[in-house]
């Protein structure tokens, strides 16, 4: 009989330990972390509503999850802040993420904030500069690993040149645009809002446009998080959905929140705008063949090993269950 009792407090323990076990491992698979740390930036317009409107508090409120606002001013920002664990949720263009995932970065593209034309090839309106092939031999400035950088190879390279065959030089967005207007360049890779905003007030010429060369802006998270709190992507998902629902709904007050966060012009805050598409949000197809067609160059001009399968890299970044689910479409 003791020997009965004791294999039965055993199999208790045990059973008990099984059970401790499965609740923690839920715990961490189902739970909500004590803090969220996403990016902002000015070429992520609902990034900029959802931290005027206080609305990821809201959504976390009940948990009392804190939550971190952390400026990126360009995809290759946000990427390092996604590296080192600064953000959670990093927001950058599909190409630059791409060659991050390349390089093996564990992160995920969970969801399109929007459907840009935010890069162009710049150039002041008194220059000879007509055409991409009469970039050969001039400063061009860009932020490299971020989608006008990209932009540029492409155009380049659909002309027959390279960045071998111009002055690149290396500027963050906002630098670049002040080195053109103060003619310190030739040329430059612009991103709205800022070239919106010297094109207006400055008179700056876009000289080549090309909306198929503009990857898409896609929401990142780390891979570890989303293993770690699934929950918590989906609300996150939600709570985009919703500030571009409302950026939709209220354009001009967009345009006035633009002119409070970011200190644009009215008419620079509507240019961005009316370059901007928010009505696609889970990536899939449209998404997977712009980044195919962005790795033939990124393989050309060494930003990804040419031996990458990209097809496979991209398979591996996009994640589309999360957007899928939120939108009652998995």
């Amino acid at each position: 009989m003791k020997k009965l009792i004791a294999a039965g407090l055993v199999l208790s323990t045990l059973i008990a330990g099984a059970l401790t076990g499965c609740s923690s491992k839920n715990s961490n698979n189902e739970g909500i972390p004590k803090e969220i740390k996403l990016d902002y930036a000015t070429y992520n317009i609902a990034s900029l509503v959802l931290k005027e409107k206080g609305w990821v508090e809201e959504e976390f409120s009940d948990e009392g999850t804190k939550i971190t606002f952390v400026q990126s001013q360009g995809s290759n920002k946000a990427l390092e802040f996604l590296k080192s664990n600064s953000v959670d949720f990093g927001s950058t263009a599909g190409a630059a993420a791409l060659i991050a995932r390349a390089k093996e970065a564990p992160i995920e593209g969970i969801y399109i904030y929007s459907k840009p034309e935010w890069a162009a090839l710049v150039t002041t309106k008194d220059s000879p500069i007509q055409s991409v092939e009469d970039l050969k031999g001039k400063k061009v400035a860009a932020t490299v690993g971020t989608d006008p950088y990209i932009f540029l190879l492409r155009a380049l390279d659909e002309v027959g040149l390279n960045k071998n065959d111009i002055e690149l030089i290396p500027l963050q967005h906002s630098d670049g645009a002040n080195a053109l207007v103060t003619n310190q360049i030739d040329a430059w890779a612009g991103l709205d809002p800022h070239t919106a905003r010297i094109e207006l007030e400055n008179e700056a010429r876009l000289f080549y446009r090309n909306i198929d060369f503009n990857t898409y802006g896609t929401l990142n998270v780390r891979s570890e998080f989303a293993n770690q709190y699934p929950d918590a992507v989906e609300r996150i998902i939600k709570v985009y959905e919703r500030a571009k629902q409302w950026i939709i709904d209220n354009p001009e007050e967009v345009i006035t929140l633009l002119e409070k966060e970011v200190a644009l012009k009215p008419e620079v805050a509507a240019k961005q705008l009316e370059r901007t598409d928010f009505t696609e949000s889970i990536p899939g197809d449209s998404l997977e063949q712009a980044l195919l067609k962005a790795a033939e160059v990124l393989k050309k001009e060494e930003l990804i090993p040419g031996e990458t399968d990209t097809k496979k890299v991209v398979d591996e970044f996009i994640n589309s269950s999360y957007a899928a689910k939120v939108l009652g479409q998995s």
